[in-house]
């Protein structure tokens, strides 16, 4: 089983307070590396030091497509000081999406911060939520819109395994679909207690993560990045990203 890293965002409050100490934590919990969102203070070469002291490596990093515009060489090449290989488009406002009118000026930015991210031998992805199912006038989801139009060179997915779940589709059969062009799936789970959506540690919510993975072991998935937006009810970030962590080494022992 490939290596598990988590999101950041899900310990947003605890890096606020605390980076190192988070950090450490976080490998004791025995995750392998880190996805950020922001560096909390920390200069890129502060940050590297202190990743590569505590032994965790830095995959990737979620920014948003609003800085990107603004400055994409100098957005990435901050991150590509910290050590990320990964960039990550992680949220469209409405006047982004693929439903709005500016779609294709939108697309065209993806492509042209795609190009930058590769001259600097670092990959471009988009994270998906639930909007992207949605289907366009053509009738074609625009997930598909995205991944068919813009070329995988320049860039790939980050499936958010718990949308495409929510949203009524497969993860697995978008995995296959796009066989190879998702080096970071992102795990996360959900329940719908007494009809109330709520985000759950991995494995503990309604999605088949054994199948999921199975199928990813096969698709060309480099990285697991557990994310949970919001703790479980009664639980702290760190108890859930225990919870997930602790799950997902059940399944990667050999017994499984």
């Amino acid at each position: 089983m490939k290596p598990v890293a988590i999101q950041l965002f899900s310990l947003r409050d605890e890096m606020q307070k605390d980076v190192k100490a988070t950090l450490k934590k976080v490998k004791e919990l025995g995750y392998d590396g880190v996805e950020f969102a922001g560096l909390w203070g920390k200069t890129p070469e502060e940050m590297a030091e202190l990743v590569g002291e505590l032994g965790l490596v830095p995959i990737s990093a979620h920014i948003p497509i609003g800085d990107l515009r603004k400055d994409a060489s100098g957005a990435i090449e901050c991150f590509k000081r910290v050590g990320c290989k990964h960039i990550v488009i992680p949220w469209l406002d409405e006047i982004d999406r693929p439903k709005s009118e500016s779609w294709e000026n939108t697309k065209a930015d993806f492509e042209r911060i795609g190009k930058i991210a590769a001259e600097k031998q670092m990959s471009l992805s988009y994270h998906n939520h639930g909007f992207e199912f949605e289907p366009l006038q053509n009738g074609v989801l625009g997930f598909d819109n995205i991944f068919e139009t813009i070329s995988p060179d320049l860039l790939k997915m980050q499936q958010d395994v718990c949308w495409v779940h929510f949203s009524g589709h497969s993860p697995e059969k978008y995995l296959e679909k796009y066989k190879n062009r998702c080096p970071l799936l992102h795990l996360k789970d959900y329940s719908r207690e007494n009809g109330e959506f709520g985000f759950r540690p991995v494995g503990h919510g309604e999605i088949n993560f054994v199948s999921i993975i199975e199928t990813a072991e096969k698709c060309g998935v480099e990285w697991y990045v557990v994310e949970q937006d919001q703790p479980t009810v009664g639980k702290t970030p760190f108890e859930c990203a225990e919870m997930s962590i602790k799950y997902l080494r059940e399944l990667r022992s050999p017994q499984k």
